[in-house]
Order: C-alpha cells, then sequence, then structure tokens
C-alpha cells in the first residue's frame, strides 16, 4: 500500500502524479501501469477505454464545488434530475491520482460523448458490456468501483474505477479533522453551512464506499491476465 502525504491527499500539491501521454490522463505512477495494463486488455476484448476524468488538484476541485452550489454547473443524480451535492474539494477521491472515469470510446456513436449517467452502463445501455467486462476483469489489475451501490452518500458510478493499492491507504488517511485544515483557507462557496455540516458529509460522502476484493487489493496483474 502507498502512503500519501496531507497535501497529496487533499489534491494540494501534484508531485504524486504523472501524465499519461498514451491515454490524456494524470495519476499515480502504480496507478498509471495499472490503468495502461487494463486498457490494453480491454483492447483485445474490443473494447476502446478512454478517461474522462483522473487526477483533479484541490483547486479545480473547487472551482466545480463554486460553480455547481452557484447553480453554474449542472450535477445530475442516477435518474438525471439536478443534486445540488458533489466532492468537496479536499475530500474527493481524485486527489489521490489513483481515481480514473472511464467510457467505451469503441461504443459511441460518431460525434457523440459520453454523459456518464448509470443508463448508460446498465443493461441496455451504451456501455453496458464495459461495465460487465470491468466487472470481470478489473480487479485483476488492482481496481475496483468505490460507489458500486447507493450506501446513502455518493450515488453509484459504474463508471468510476479506482485503483485499491493507493486507495485503500488513502482513505482512512481523509479524516475530518484533515478535511477541515484544507478547506480552512479555502473560498468556499457555502463555507458556513459546510463548517456545519462537515462531520455528516465526512460520514456520509468519504467514508461510504465499497471495499476492494482481496484481488484488487495485490495489484495490478502481469500478462497472463490479459
Amino acid at each position: 500500500m502507498t502512503n500519501l502525504t496531507s497535501e497529496q491527499l487533499t489534491g494540494r500539491v501534484s508531485t504524486h502524479v504523472c501524465e499519461i501521454p498514451q491515454l490524456a490522463c494524470v495519476l499515480h505512477p502504480q496507478a498509471a501501469s495499472a490503468f495502461l495494463a487494463l486498457a490494453q486488455a480491454a483492447a483485445h476484448a474490443g473494447i476502446d477505454l478512454a478517461p474522462v476524468s483522473s487526477f483533479r488538484s484541490f483547486s479545480r476541485q473547487l472551482d466545480i464545488w463554486n460553480g455547481k452550489f452557484r447553480g453554474q454547473r449542472p450535477l445530475l443524480d442516477r435518474d438525471s434530475r439536478a443534486l445540488d451535492v458533489t466532492a468537496l474539494p479536499g475530500a474527493s477521491r481524485h486527489h489521490w491520482g489513483s481515481e480514473v472515469d472511464v467510457f467505451d470510446r469503441a461504443a459511441l456513436m460518431p460525434g457523440t460523448e459520453p454523459r456518464l449517467t448509470p443508463h448508460e452502463y446498465a443493461a441496455g445501455g451504451v456501455f453496458a458490456r464495459l461495465s460487465g467486462w470491468m466487472a470481470a476483469r478489473s480487479a485483476a489489475y488492482g481496481f475496483f468501483r468505490p460507489y458500486d451501490s447507493d450506501r446513502g452518500g455518493v450515488h453509484p458510478e459504474p463508471w468510476h474505477l479506482s485503483f485499491a493499492p493507493v486507495a485503500s491507504a488513502a482513505l482512512p488517511a481523509v479524516t475530518l479533522e484533515l478535511l477541515a485544515e484544507a478547506l480552512r483557507d479555502a473560498e468556499l462557496a457555502g463555507a458556513a453551512v459546510v463548517r456545519r455540516l462537515l462531520p455528516d458529509i465526512h460520514e456520509r460522502y468519504v467514508c461510504r464506499v465499497a471495499a476492494p476484493s482481496s484481488e484488487a487489493l495485490r495489484g495490478a496483474a502481469g500478462p497472463a491476465a490479459s
């Protein structure tokens, strides 16, 4: 397992991530190697595994939070209805470099873009085959889906992959105290409300996630797994 510093955990520095030019994303080096292997295995299955989002800095997450809080950015739930909750800066798993949102570029019609809604990954959806393939194969490369079901926090996100050897060490390190410290000087929209609700936000939106399997915790598999 990999330990990150407090500033790395909260996205305030990017010293723990690197760019993957082949896939146009930014990840922790261990996650990057595993994701490249996963993408190669997917290609053998006729799936063009592509990232939508990977590492996000604290400042980027702050912009997203503020924009959504002020109604400038849409946020959809599982039924494509507007929500008013998104990951707090400092609390997003994307800060760790272990998380990547994915779609199958080969499954899209020309000129269309993924919307990242659960319907796309459900039976009959454009990414249903990708979803089934990830459920069967991603653990062999160290990945799992932390938002696989509704636990009363983040709604299901079947597109969201997490690299277990990094994420499993990062999650318990993101304490309520660490999050409060990271937010202390941030120009956060709704700061007064956030401070009042922070314990509940931390418990529901940071802690309520799926646990990785023992297979995923062992990390990326070798060529035999593909």
